[in-house]
């Protein structure tokens, strides 16, 4: 067993996540529904493509005007 190990230590933060989760077990569904608003968005890989293909590549300072003289 590891000196660090403190299987029996709970942290508070944990403890109030568990309590909220069996209080309101309906909690998961309504997170997962809330990514899926946000951020579970289907890829349109050939579209991505298209953007990298337009990139420009940046300077190596781009804070300095560089003039054509």
């Amino acid at each position: 067993m590891s000196i660090f190990a403190r299987p029996h230590y709970t942290s508070d933060a944990t403890q109030f996540i568990e309590k909220l989760k069996q209080e309101r077990p309906e909690l998961d569904a309504q997170q997962r529904a809330g990514r899926a608003l946000l951020w579970d968005k289907p890829v349109d890989r050939s579209l991505w493509e298209q953007y990298r293909a337009g990139r420009v590549p940046q300077k190596s300072y781009v804070y300095y005007s560089y003039s054509d003289e």
